[in-house]
């Protein structure tokens, strides 16, 4: 069997393997009371999760729902961050709350490694990834972001109206990213069709999510394919050519891991920076200091990243016990709010306001424990940089229809439609 034939094979078989836990339950529609019967994607809680995460804050610190299976939704910072640090109790092989399951066979690698994979494994597929994504190699792609965020601008020109979620936010991580994967630049709308298959996709039945998930996987596999054939420099090639344990990869965990940069690594900071510019959009004092006082962005930085925190995440239950009044059953779904801890009032102060020059802000945008996103710099520098060229260029701006602005569906919520009057 060729490499080529292999890695083929390898990745089919991963596709069958996550239909085993496949099943066809309907999990939207209206919310009969969100303490007992919670869905994260309902059009209200795209909308705006904040009131009710607050609600639930106070009256219900863990929700629960019998959709998906069976869920839980902790809203507290403390619940929050002891369930990303028990490794022990909850599982990392399906991070997506949808309406089905890996079978647990697939830990600990995962679908999609290392944040699908559990210990010991997450270490050495985390660690694999740590040198692409050090403060040092992410400064040397910050020129190349800044040129393309004004060339973005350029685009812009003459422009009354635009949206800068679909014009602006969702090129700079589309492009920085197919950069670091070796993967042609032009196929940005590519890109943005296998992101809603993951992330908002989730009421699809089985089958159809799947088939979703072979078009991405046949992507991925013709991109490796051709580096195989023509090796070079970028992240693909490092990962074909990595070993682990003195193996190379197996082909599925090379594919998953690509597929995880692809879909997480523009997803997540397309979001933080659509949501930084509608809050600045709306917000004419704190647009207004940001252009009179540039050094104080990286700090409003921070703050927009933990009021506006994009990423969701989940995690199952191993096995049956009791947890903090709960009777969790194995294979339960925890949907580990990051949004939700970043406005607790018992962790911050002034939780529901976004204060650009907060001092203090131990945010958990990036998540908590071994599974906190090993991307952070990355997306710090992208976020920051979109942020510096946008307001240098566009100091004054407002949204142009607040009824308009859409915002994406499911665990990772940002603007998907912003229309921006410039000027």
């Amino acid at each position: 069997m060729t490499v080529d034939d292999r890695f083929g094979q390898d990745y089919r078989e991963t596709l069958e393997e996550r239909s085993h836990g496949a099943r066809n339950e309907i999990i939207t529609g209206p919310v009969s009371d969100w303490a007992t019967d919670f869905s994260h994607a309902e059009p209200e809680w795209a909308a705006d999760p904040y009131p009710i995460q607050d609600e639930l804050r106070e009256r219900c610190p863990i929700a629960h729902t019998e959709r998906f299976g069976g869920g839980w939704l902790p809203t507290r910072y403390e619940d929050v961050a002891a369930i990303a640090y028990d490794t022990e109790h909850f599982s990392s092989r399906a991070i997506i709350m949808s309406n089905f399951r890996p079978p647990p066979e697939m830990a600990p690698v995962g679908a999609s490694p290392p944040i699908s994979s559990d210990p010991p494994f997450h270490h050495h597929a985390r660690k694999l990834l740590l040198p692409a994504f050090t403060k040092s190699a992410v400064a040397k792609r910050e020129a190349a972001t800044r040129a393309f965020c004004h060339t973005l601008i350029d685009e812009l020109e003459g422009q009354d109206v635009v949206d800068a979620a679909r014009d602006y936010a969702q090129h700079i991580p589309m492009r920085v990213i197919a950069e670091m994967l070796g993967f042609p630049p032009e196929d940005g709308a590519r890109f943005r069709v296998f992101i809603e298959n993951a992330l908002e996709g989730v009421n699809l039945p089985p089958e159809e999510r799947l088939a979703r998930a072979q078009k991405l996987f046949d992507y991925l596999l013709t991109q490796i394919r051709d580096h195989i054939d023509h090796p070079r420099d970028d992240l693909t090639t490092y990962l074909i050519n990595a070993e682990l344990g003195g193996h190379k990869l197996d082909p599925s965990h090379v594919a998953g891991t690509m597929a995880l940069l692809l879909i997480a690594g523009i997803d997540t900071t397309w979001s933080a920076i659509g949501a930084s510019l509608w809050h600045l959009a709306k917000t004419p004092a704190d647009r207004a200091r940001l252009v009179a006082e540039p050094e104080l962005l990286p700090t409003a930085m921070e703050e927009f990243l933990r009021a506006y925190a994009p990423v969701t995440m989940a995690r199952l239950v191993k096995e049956d016990m009791h947890w903090r009044g709960g009777d969790m059953k194995a294979d339960d779904w925890i949907l580990l709010s990051f949004p939700a801890a970043n406005r607790d009032p018992a962790q911050f102060e002034r939780a529901g306001e976004v204060v650009i020059d907060r001092e203090v802000n131990r945010h958990v945008a990036f998540g908590l424990g071994i599974h906190r996103c090993v991307g952070s710099h990355l997306a710090r520098m992208e976020l920051r940089v979109a942020l510096e060229v946008w307001l240098a260029r566009i100091p004054d701006f407002s949204l142009a229809d607040p009824a308009a602005v859409t915002w994406a569906a499911g665990q990772v919520r940002g603007p998907r439609t912003l229309p921006i009057r410039i000027g």
